[in-house]
């Protein structure tokens, strides 16, 4: 999506508020970097302002905040539900109207449930 990320992560050794952290904090820092360095990047000034306001506000933060500060995990803890929370990944751009086939946005393991390839190594969920 163009403002927010779904994902279905799991983990047998770190616990997944750490994964979170990190990838939080990982991809802030690039992504910061990226706004900050892209010479063709028009709305550059007015986005970094945003987030300068909003590091200003948590005290979590240095400079820039990117992500909001909570998740809003959902424990999927049977078979169905995991279906149906990927289902919904799935169809979510075009729900938004982004694309008119789940594996036509660039941004989805739908790609790799429909036979071609992602931008992402994935698990299959069976």
């Amino acid at each position: 999506m163009t403002n927010h990320v779904h994902m279905i992560i799991g983990s047998h050794q770190a616990p997944l508020e750490n994964i979170m952290r990190d990838l939080k904090g990982f991809s802030s820092k690039l992504l910061i970097k990226q706004i900050q360095t892209h010479p063709h990047e028009s709305r550059k000034e007015w986005m970094l302002n945003l987030m300068s306001k909003a590091g200003e506000k948590n005290s979590n933060n240095t400079k820039f905040q990117f992500w909001i500060q909570h998740n809003k995990p959902i424990e999927l803890s049977n078979n169905e539900i995991l279906a149906q929370k990927l289902g919904y990944i799935h169809k979510n751009p075009v729900i938004a109207g982004l694309v008119d086939r789940e594996e036509a946005w660039l941004y989805t393991s739908a790609r790799d449930y429909y036979g071609g390839k992602g931008l992402l190594d994935i698990m299959f969920i069976d």
